[in-house]
């Protein structure tokens, strides 16, 4: 049995879309209760667990960090404790926000982690209780997720490009945009295989690739959807933000390829993907 924490957000749904899993939403468990969430681990005895609720309201956060971190810290903490107990697999999405966005470089699983935001520390928190659980576990620190449903970036450019000719977009922030879709697959793959090697445990990275900047993955959604608007390039400076964004949100995606055979998704078919969607919808 797969039991998923998460019914309405990007990737819970995409989760549910694929079948055999039993997600939980917030009316079944509230994740600002983590002992609620160590016992629905212990009532359903599952064999995977997938984490795929979050508080994600990154600017919230910055006035909200005590709510943030329980949610986000405590509640997988206490996850993964009942599922070292009980014998279960744990996935558990992460962020990019874990890092301080410095460099160019791609940033590795290993790399020392310094959140900007009260956000990055609420994941943090999570992702170091579950290490200190001492159970099966697979983290997935991802970025910039996107799908048909809900609020993210391609509904937002969507709306604002059937408005106006002309938008202004963040050019020096780089990372690669991630289907909901791609990491509800990776997130079942990783979950069953660590099933059968526990010692696959450990912290991986999955992003699309290419690498972009928000400004050109905005364009690449107005070329898609046959949107003539056009996007000028502003800097991080220029668009000011209760909590800061790392400039650099680039993922060495290696490792998790490596061990569990899963490529790196082009952001660009997906994003074909769910634009289809939309139009159908």
């Amino acid at each position: 049995m797969i039991l998923v924490f998460g019914r309405t957000g990007q990737v819970a749904i995409e989760l549910q879309r694929l079948g055999q899993v039993t997600a939980l939403g917030r009316d079944a468990v509230d994740l600002e209760n983590p002992q609620a969430c160590a016992d629905a681990i212990r009532q359903h005895r599952p064999d995977i667990v997938i984490n795929a609720a979050a508080y994600t309201a990154v600017d919230l956060a910055e006035e909200d960090e005590a709510r943030a971190t329980l949610i986000n810290g405590a509640a997988p903490t206490a996850m993964a404790r009942a599922c070292a107990e009980t014998g279960a697999a744990l996935v558990h999405i992460s962020t990019d926000y874990v890092f301080d966005g410095s460099g160019s470089a791609p940033w590795h699983p290993e790399a020392t982690t310094a959140p900007i935001n009260a956000y990055g520390r609420s994941k943090l928190a999570g992702e170091v209780g579950i290490c200190a659980a001492g159970g099966t576990h697979a983290i997935l620190r991802t970025s910039w997720v996107f799908s048909a449903h809900g609020a993210n970036f391609v509904k937002t450019m969507l709306r604002l490009g059937a408005e106006r000719d002309r938008l202004s977009i963040v050019a020096d922030q780089i990372g690669g945009p991630t289907s909901a879709a791609a990491i509800a697959r990776t997130c079942l793959a990783v979950g069953q295989t660590l099933r059968q090697s526990p010692v696959k445990t450990g912290t991986y990275h999955l992003s699309g690739t290419p690498d972009t900047s928000w400004a050109d993955f905005a364009r690449a959604i107005f070329v898609s959807a046959g949107l003539g608007t056009k996007v000028q390039n502003i800097p991080t400076s220029a668009y000011p933000t209760p909590a800061a964004r790392p400039l650099n949100s680039r993922l060495d995606n290696s490792s998790l390829t490596r061990t569990f055979t899963v490529p790196r998704p082009d952001w660009r078919a997906d994003l074909d993907d769910v634009l289809r969607e939309i139009a159908a919808s």
